[in-house]
């Protein structure tokens, strides 16, 4: 094996490592509500959205605008992540993919809430370190933990500020559709 070789798949797994402490990051700012430290984990251009609408934005400080909203309704929490997977870009070493699997306990207005999600994300390390370029948060669930056993079987299972909304995912993937239609009639 050559050095250059060895070089690569050295920095490789280092860009793999930072990205995953990238995402511990993002879970710790969020539950110490620390805008600033938020605020250094997502690129300037950087998106947020979600697939139901409730958290949609681009550019840094528009994130940390939601976020700051988001946070004035919110009591002690506590995120922690669970599987992360990362892709680096083949083409271009400063960008990369990823899924991280993520469940939540919050407060919001008072009320006690369990969450799940999925975030499907990008990252860039043209700014000089791993960041955040777009994170799109696909809830599972996201319920009042008095309604969890109850909720957890509906469709209607994210608690929104308006009411319940249809959860993201299963339902959205390809795969869940077309087993639900062909062993679940």
């Amino acid at each position: 094996m050559d050095i250059e070789n060895l070089v690569l798949r050295l920095e490789r797994l280092e860009s793999k490592e930072a990205i995953r402490g990238l995402v511990s990051e993002y879970a710790e700012a969020c539950d110490q509500q620390d805008l600033k430290y938020l605020e250094e984990l997502f690129t300037e251009d950087a998106a947020f959205d979600s697939p139901n609408g409730m958290l949609k934005t681009t550019g840094r400080q528009n994130i940390i605008d939601m976020y700051t909203e988001v946070f004035q309704s919110r009591g002690p929490s506590f995120h922690w992540t669970h599987d992360i997977r990362v892709k680096l870009n083949n083409e271009d070493t400063s960008k990369a993919t990823g899924t991280v699997y993520s469940h939540a306990e919050t407060t919001r207005d008072g009320v006690p809430s369990l969450a799940a999600m999925r975030y499907d994300d990008e990252y860039s390390n043209k700014e000089g370190k791993w960041k955040f370029s777009k994170r799109v948060i696909n809830f599972f669930y996201y319920v009042r933990t008095a309604e969890y056993v109850e909720d957890l079987t509906e469709t209607l299972r994210v608690n929104a500020a308006e009411g319940k909304v249809p959860a993201d995912i299963p339902e959205s993937i390809p795969a869940w559709i077309e087993f639900q239609k062909k062993f679940k009639k």
